[in-house]
């Protein structure tokens, strides 16, 4: 699902133009963002949690020269973890199911 898709499909349900609901997604994005570039958790209620976590350093290899080690410095990361009524709805699905999802197809 992309973001279009979330707009028509609320602008259907609500009756409310097209350009108001994108206004509105769009701005509940940015705010998610803003928070989460400042390192505090976003928590939506019965969907999930944002929050930025900081990966350690850590030692690569280049795969094409196994033999020089590269050091990959630490980074800040955004996890996701769903709430609990998604993570069900999530667990109850069948492997087709998930492999229509995953593919877009509608039958």
């Amino acid at each position: 699902m992309t973001k279009r898709d979330l707009v028509v499909r609320i602008s259907n349900e609500t009756g409310l133009v097209q350009q108001r609901v994108l206004d509105v997604i769009q701005k509940t994005f940015d705010h998610v963002s803003e928070a989460l570039a400042k390192g505090r958790k976003v928590e939506l209620r019965n969907f999930g949690v944002f929050e930025v976590k900081v990966r350690k350093a850590r030692v690569g290899r280049n795969p094409n020269r196994p033999e020089n080690d590269v050091r990959i410095p630490p980074s800040a990361i955004v996890k996701f973890k769903a709430g609990k009524e998604m993570r069900e709805a999530v667990l109850r699905l069948t492997p087709p199911e998930i492999s229509k999802a995953a593919t877009g197809d509608k039958r």
